[in-house]
């Protein structure tokens, strides 16, 4: 049978069917897996199992990751197959499903939140199954605050995660790289090349395109030590800080955008306002989904008419290409454009090649800025995801599984810092 997305347990691997229909609801299990091999919906349909099949009045489950886009996805799918496999038994009326909660007719219920970066919010609750997504990326902080919810109801865990390094800033091992040592965990080992709805050919493209240790981690699954996070937790929560303005405001705007590109689904504008050389502050962080490259470019210029920005940076390679060509075209946005790809020359105004661009240029100039206090970003759990995912290799190339917030601020930071830079009308 074809795998339907929408369906998907109706084409289970095997190591699916083993992890959701496991009849200790007792148990601590430890998913390690390679990008997009079905561990999420595993862990929707154990839930749901649990919930219906062996967890008593006030048994609960909670579902956890960095961000509520997370979370909530799993929780979508879990609703999806008790829907189909268990209509009946979940509760309706005003006890119907939320965004934040399914409930069941035999008491008990799932739940799903945020962690945030030390799961603070979730300190209170009782919980009989703890299951959280992208646990690699989640503090010691977050598991110190969370773990003690399962005491009273001798609970269990169930976290999942492709690794994220093996050690912190500080040298430490990572909590979920110690889960991998802990014997109280049944363990689950997951290849995306072991992955039938992976084809040969997307995973050898994906081998060309990207850094081999980065395809090691992303797909085989594998810890390593040569890879280290471009921005530390520390870090990361010290430049998090502000709110969202409440009123408009003139100021010295720049935009940088991160288009997406065939198989992503996300393209992020960010803005910022540079109050002086010394201070430049993020004002919004905007995510777009599935736009056409059209879609893309009116929301530049309409981002341009509200802002009036001083400039706009975009990556033109591969679709961005169309979107600079759109913004090259309008008489609003032609002397604002610059294209910022991650491996070419910027171009100035008269056409002249002045200073080689990197990408790890621009990520070394956002970490100093950040380092010297003189960025601060919105304090928002996506920006956050996005810092938090950035790694570099031994030989410096730096990537993330959830790198496209990041894209965007390096360019308007670039932008901001560069005094020289001026844009480049291209004729065709």
């Amino acid at each position: 049978m074809e795998y339907d997305l929408n369906r998907p347990w109706l084409t289970l691997d095997k190591w699916q069917k083993k992890y959701i229909y496991d009849s200790n609801p007792n148990q601590d299990n430890f998913l390690l897996t390679g990008r997009q091999s079905g561990k999420t919906a595993a862990m929707s349909m154990r839930a749901v199992e649990l919930c219906v099949n062996y967890f008593k009045k006030g048994q609960n489950v909670l579902i956890c990751s960095i961000t509520e886009k997370q979370a909530y996805r799993m929780l979508i799918k879990a609703l999806v197959y008790a829907k189909e496999l268990y209509h009946n038994e979940i509760k309706s009326g005003k006890d119907k499903p939320t965004m934040h909660k399914i409930l069941f007719k035999n008491g008990t219920g799932i739940y799903c939140y945020a962690a945030g970066e030390t799961g603070e919010g979730l300190r209170g609750d009782t919980i009989k199954k703890l299951f959280i997504d992208e646990g690699a990326r989640m503090s010691e902080e977050f598991f110190i605050s969370v773990t003690p919810m399962m005491s009273v109801a001798k609970g269990s865990m169930d976290i999942a995660s492709t690794p994220f390094g093996k050690k912190n800033k500080d040298g430490s091992d990572k909590f979920f790289f110690k889960c991998s040592k802990d014997d109280k965990f049944k363990k689950y080992y997951i290849s995306a090349e072991d992955c039938p709805r992976h084809s040969k050919e997307f995973l050898e493209q994906e081998k060309k395109r990207m850094p081999k240790l980065a395809y090691s981690q992303e797909y085989l699954a594998l810890f390593l030590d040569e890879l280290r996070q471009v921005f530390s937790n520390d870090l990361i929560k010290e430049c998090c800080v502000l709110k969202r303005r409440k009123e408009f405001k003139q100021g010295n705007y720049f935009i940088g955008s991160d288009i997406a590109g065939f198989g992503k689904d996300e393209s992020t504008f960010e803005i910022f306002d540079k109050i002086s050389d010394e201070k430049i502050e993020q004002v919004e962080n905007i995510i777009e989904k599935k736009n056409l490259t059209t879609d893309t470019s009116k929301k530049i210029i309409e981002l341009n008419m509200i802002y009036k920005p001083i400039k706009i940076g975009i990556d033109d390679q591969g679709i961005g290409f169309g979107v600079y060509s759109e913004l090259l075209d309008n008489d609003k946005t032609k002397r604002k454009v610059i294209a910022l790809n991650n491996s070419a020359r910027p171009i100035n105004y008269d056409g002249e090649k002045f200073k080689r661009l990197l990408k790890e240029e621009m990520y070394m100039n956002m970490q100093v800025m950040m380092e010297k206090g003189k960025v601060k970003f919105l304090d928002d759990d996506e920006i956050k995801a996005s810092l938090t995912s950035m790694q570099y290799d031994e030989n410096g190339v730096i990537f993330g599984s959830y790198s496209h917030i990041c894209e965007g601020i390096v360019r308007s930071l670039w932008l901001a810092k560069d005094k020289r830079l001026k844009c480049f009308i291209k004729t065709f």
